[in-house]
C-alpha cells in the first residue's frame, strides 16, 4: 500500500505534526471528498505501507521529523515543486532562495534519488513568457544539479476551480510550433544539468516532443528504495495519460493556504485558510470533526512487498 500525502493539499509544510501524530497512533480517517458522510480509515502499520509519497511546496517544516518517521519504519519520498512564479499567483509560497535551499538540504538528508523536482503547472502571460520561463528554469537546474536526477512538467489544465482563480489573469496561449521549440529548450537546460525531463499526463509532449512520460508515484522508484520487488497495481481515476501506481490519499481539498492561484485543490485561498484555521494536529481528521452521522469503513491494506513480486 503507498500512501500518497498529499495531492490535495500540501501536508509536510502545514500539517507535519498531525502526520506524525497519526503514523505514531497506527491510523488516519480521511472523508470521501465527493460524499463527506463517507469515511474511510486508513490503517498505517508500516508492514503495509510500502511508501508515503510527499508532495509540497515547501517540507522545511518536516525536516526535523524526518529522522522519526523512519525510525518508525516507514520509507518515503518527495515531489517538490519549485516553479518561477513570484506571489502575484503563489502568495504565500517562500523565496525562491529559500526553496531551494530547502531542497539540497532534503536531498543531503535523504538522497537526491529520493527527492524529485517539479516544475508545473507552466502557464503564460505577459510577465511570464517561455523566455522568462527558460531563464529561470536554468537558474534553478543549476541550482539543483546534483540534487535530483529528474524534473516533472505539466502545462496548466484549466479546472473549473482554475478558472475561478485566474479570473482577471491575461492567459497567453502558444501554437504547437512554439510549444514544441519552449520544450525542446527545457530538456536541453534539463540535459545540461543532468536531469531527465519528463512529462505528466501530456501526450503531446510524449508524442511530438519526444518527453518521457512521468510516473510520479513510479512503481520502479519505489522497488529500488526498498530493494526489494514491488506488486503494484495502475492508479484508477487519474488523468488521461498518468502513468502512476495505485496510492491512498490522506490529504482533504480546500486546506492548503499555500494561495496559489492556479491550484485545482483549492477552491479559494480563503476557504484554503479557514479550513487550515480549524485544523486540531491530535484529530484523526485532517480537518473539521466527526459528527456522528459518518459511516465509517476500515480500508483494506495490503503490503506489495513480495519476494517473488514483479517489478511493475
Amino acid at each position: 500500500m503507498i500512501i500518497s500525502a498529499s495531492r490535495r493539499t500540501d501536508i509536510p509544510a502545514f500539517y507535519s505534526t498531525w502526520l506524525l501524530n497519526r503514523l505514531q497512533a497506527g491510523y488516519v480517517l480521511v472523508r470521501n471528498p465527493f460524499n463527506p458522510h463517507q469515511v474511510s480509515r486508513v490503517l498505517l502499520d508500516p508492514d503495509v505501507v510500502d511508501s508515503i509519497v510527499f508532495w509540497t511546496k515547501n517540507p522545511a517544516p518536516m525536516l526535523e521529523r524526518l529522522e522519526e518517521i523512519d525510525r518508525l519504519g516507514y520509507r518515503f519520498f518527495f515531489q517538490f515543486t519549485i516553479t518561477a512564479y513570484d506571489h502575484s499567483l503563489e502568495k504565500n509560497v517562500p523565496t525562491m532562495a529559500a526553496v531551494i535551499a530547502t531542497f539540497r538540504d532534503l536531498a543531503a538528508r535523504i538522497g537526491p534519488e529520493r527527492v524529485l523536482w517539479r516544475f508545473d503547472p507552466i502557464l503564460f502571460t505577459p510577465v511570464f513568457t517561455p523566455a522568462y520561463h527558460l531563464h529561470w528554469f536554468d537558474h534553478l537546474a543549476a541550482q539543483l544539479h546534483g540534487s535530483t536526477s529528474r524534473c516533472t512538467i505539466s502545462f496548466l489544465s484549466m479546472y473549473a476551480k482554475c478558472k475561478r482563480n485566474l479570473r482577471g489573469l491575461e492567459l497567453l496561449a502558444l501554437d504547437e510550433r512554439k510549444r514544441m521549440q519552449f520544450v525542446a529548450q527545457l530538456a536541453a537546460i534539463a540535459k545540461k544539468y543532468q536531469i531527465q525531463l519528463l512529462a505528466c499526463c501530456d501526450s503531446f509532449l510524449q508524442e511530438q516532443g519526444g518527453i518521457t512520460a512521468a510516473r510520479c508515484i513510479d512503481g520502479q522508484l519505489l522497488a529500488s528504495i526498498l530493494g526489494e520487488p514491488l506488486r503494484v497495481s495502475k492508479a484508477a481515476g487519474q488523468r488521461p495519460g498518468c502513468g502512476c501506481v495505485a496510492s491512498i490519499d490522506i490529504g482533504a481539498y480546500h486546506t492548503c493556504p499555500h494561495g496559489c492561484r492556479y491550484c485545482y485543490a483549492n477552491s479559494s485561498e480563503q476557504l484554503g485558510t479557514q479550513n487550515f484555521a480549524s485544523h486540531d494536529p491530535d484529530s484523526p481528521l485532517l480537518t473539521g470533526v466527526l459528527t456522528g452521522k459518518e459511516t465509517i469503513t476500515v480500508k483494506k491494506s495490503i503490503s506489495g512487498r513480495s519476494a517473488q513480486g514483479k517489478l511493475f
